[in-house]
């Protein structure tokens, strides 16, 4: 199976006449890009607003980032999202790379969105203040969940997907400026000298939690609560087999753009044939039960037993709960002789003395860390704000809140914040971009 991405530097994205690609820069029709995205009549009122790496400007209540694309051959980008279920991970897909869509609250947000400074300290927090984001902001009339904990906010959350398939037409009948190119080879049909390295899974556990389906993450569409482990081409998760759901603290999810650019199994695609032999994905699940969790870790340990798995990476989307799904799967590889290393954030408290994971086991003894889900972060005021900066002081927001009897108001009346990690959209990194590491005291 081989896939190819033709990738296209954006330079600079305006506003212009004519939504086009030429030069570097993408010109974006407003009115038009708006008149689209609108066609689905659950979208009540909207804007679109470009924001850019350097810029003082803070965006809140972030929702989803994804990055623009389209298929030449006219198959939709997000199968089973934006067109019908279709096979991804093979052929030709172009791809606007140092931009992505945003979907973001015009008004009061929800349990898992966040926070993205496009300039000053708060940048670093995030990989989005390093791209030209096109911002959706949008309200909805899901008057159901308005003020509920936890929204589905699926009209803002689709629009984006849309919005980004839309914007891939731009390109779709230019060459672009690189290729890059995923190919493996089945499994029992390598080469001996590949054959002979060190046999390497990458585990994946998407959040998938919510029993009521619209919350959690989509495999060619389908909501993952009802999704067993399964063995995946990591193909398909670059090509848009994936889709991020709404449920789980902004800072420890996997948007639908970190799917579609997974720095971990680039990596793996990087060291495959000369280092390791990268057997692929063994897509897994987080659970509600500790029935099926344990259920699912059988299967991915049979799994990567079967396929010859000498060693396993496994991550987790989100901490709390489905640690005990990671630290279940990794002592359950290990049990089957498949060496084990996990990524994942971790909760240690503002203070940094609590227990990291909530379950621990001694077999899961190859951890990485990409960071502390409650580290206090405190930024002083943007000169201009994406969406709504009330969003972040409420109750109810996982890393913001409206007073606290020590630390006051989460967004104070000169328009500075103080919150937790938790609340920075896709903070912690753990598809694989992070640039944090530990300090032992």
């Amino acid at each position: 199976m081989k896939l190819e991405i033709g990738n296209f530097q954006v330079n600079d994205v305006v506003f212009g006449k004519k939504t086009e690609f030429s030069g570097g820069t993408l010109t974006i029709n407003k009115e038009e890009a708006m008149t689209f995205i609108k066609e689905d009549e659950h979208i009540t009122d909207l804007d679109i607003v470009i924001a850019k790496p350097g810029e003082n400007t803070r965006i809140v209540p972030v929702k989803e980032a994804v990055e623009p694309r389209i298929r030449p051959d006219g198959r939709p980008v997000f199968p089973g999202v934006t067109g019908d279920v279709e096979a991804a991970g093979e052929g030709k897909v172009h791809a606007l790379k140092g931009c992505s869509v945003l979907g973001v609250g015009m008004h009061y947000g929800s349990f898992g969105d966040g926070l993205i400074d496009m300039g000053g300290e708060g940048a670093k927090y995030t990989l989005f203040s390093e791209l030209i984001n096109i911002c959706i902001v949008a309200d909805t009339d899901e008057e159901y969940e308005r003020f509920e904990q936890q929204k589905k906010n699926t009209a803002i959350r689709m629009a984006t997907h849309r919005l980004a398939e839309y914007l891939g037409n731009t390109v779709k009948e230019l060459e672009p400026d690189t290729i890059e190119s995923f190919e493996l080879e089945p499994v029992t049909k390598r080469k001996k000298e590949i054959n002979d390295l060190q046999s390497v899974v990458l585990v994946m556990q998407p959040q998938s939690q919510m029993e009521e389906i619209g919350y959690n993450d989509l495999v060619y569409g389908w909501d993952m609560n009802k999704y067993v482990p399964t063995f995946m081409h990591p193909n398909e998760v670059l090509d848009g087999a994936m889709i991020s759901g709404s449920f789980m603290p902004s800072s420890s999810k996997w948007s639908t753009y970190d799917f579609q650019n997974f720095p971990t199994i680039k990596e793996l695609y990087k060291e495959h044939g000369k280092s390791i032999n990268f057997l692929g994905v063994i897509m897994s699940n987080l659970n509600v039960s500790l029935e099926q969790k344990k259920r699912s870790s059988i299967f991915v340990a049979q799994m990567a037993k079967s396929l010859g798995a000498d060693g396993a990476i496994v991550t987790e989307e989100g901490y709390g709960n489905p640690d005990a799904d990671y630290i279940l799967c990794i002592a359950a590889l290990e049990d089957v002789g498949v060496k084990t290393v996990g990524i994942s954030n971790e909760c240690t408290g503002r203070d940094g003395a609590s227990q990291p994971l909530v379950t621990l086991d001694e077999k899961a003894n190859a951890l990485v860390s990409t960071g502390n889900v409650s580290q206090l972060i405190e930024l002083p005021p943007a000169d201009k704000v994406i969406g709504e900066l009330e969003a972040l002081a409420r109750d109810g927001l996982s890393g913001g809140w409206a007073y606290d009897e020590i630390l006051g108001p989460s967004v104070r009346e000169d328009g500075s914040i103080i919150m937790e990690n938790n609340a920075m959209f896709c903070g912690d990194r753990i598809a694989g971009w992070s640039t944090k590491t530990m300090k032992e005291f």
